[in-house]
């Protein structure tokens, strides 16, 4: 019998991009009339987004402290992941775009052009490293820049799942759930980085 093969690279991208939309159209089938399905479709990308944010977030910190093949699989695709994510989560932005064309006095009820400017924030950084994870914008920033542009962007996305999740708390459902892990994701990367830093010292020194 063979063994089962992953796809990698674009065939991975490919593959979870198909099934962010299957899961969209699922979704708002199952909800024909009215806004529920596209609230529905929202938050099933809002998780899916979330999903493949974290493991592009944590893909280093991960083989640094638990280092086998399949964190050191994640790390080889993390370049993927991370336009997976891209994708779920401009799914997601068109989502709230028709809900907030079709439905403007429910989607403005509570809401603030205040309010929306961290999200605003995060899909500004989100296009920034999309065009910026292919090789020619690679070669015309600079490994430093580049490095220093997608290190800033994955801590502000971070922070603002972080301030999203913390607001709708209240709400219960899966927000205190999301805002733990993504609280936990934060800290685990803290720590990651700490600990190569020990490692390089010690390295230093001996």
């Amino acid at each position: 019998m063979r063994p089962i093969t992953l796809p990698s690279g674009w065939k991975l991208f490919s593959a979870l991009a198909a099934l962010t939309l299957l899961m969209t159209v699922v979704v708002l089938a199952a909800h024909p009339a009215g806004s529920d399905g596209l609230r529905s479709a929202i938050r099933a990308t809002a998780r899916s987004s979330f999903a493949l944010f974290l493991l592009a977030f944590l893909a280093s910190s991960l083989v640094a402290l638990l280092p086998s093949p399949a964190t050191r699989r994640i790390v080889r695709e993390r370049r993927y992941l991370g336009l997976a994510f891209a994708f779920s989560h401009t799914v997601h932005g068109l989502l709230i775009y028709r809900y907030a064309q079709q439905f403007p006095e429910l989607f403005w009820a509570g809401r603030t052009v205040t309010s929306s400017l961290p999200g605003s924030i995060g899909y500004v950084f989100l296009l920034l490293l999309t065009l910026t994870s292919f090789k020619p914008a690679m070669r015309l920033l600079g490994s430093r820049t580049w490095k220093a542009l997608h290190s800033t962007g994955m801590w502000v996305l971070a922070a603002v799942f972080c301030l999203s999740f913390y607001k709708r708390i209240p709400m219960a459902g899966w927000y205190p759930l999301a805002f733990a892990l993504m609280f936990a994701a934060i800290g685990l990367k803290l720590t990651a980085k700490l600990a190569l830093r020990q490692r390089r010292n010690t390295a230093a020194l001996s």
